[in-house]
């Protein structure tokens, strides 16, 4: 039997709209940068204020993707 081996990685997503909507941006874009994406796991929300009013929803995220050989390669080829 075959096993899977998986890279766990931290990211924050942010948004003005809702805590919902910072780890989907967040999920969005990590799943645009690696293969294999499988899981997202919230850590960690908290909001930005400023004047006394909630100014931005943050959410820190656990996410999990498939490890491809080669993988720190490739996602250093996309850093600009």
């Amino acid at each position: 039997m075959e096993g899977s081996v998986y890279v766990v990685n931290e990211i924050v997503g942010t948004s003005t709209v809702s805590w919902e909507d910072a780890a989907k941006q967040a999920i969005e874009a990590a799943a645009n940068s690696v293969q294999d994406l499988r899981i997202g796991e919230v850590v960690k929300q908290d909001v930005t204020v400023e004047n006394g009013k909630v100014t931005s929803f943050r959410v820190r995220l656990n996410v999990s993707f498939k490890y491809h050989p080669g993988w720190e390669r490739a996602i250093s080829d996309r850093v600009v």
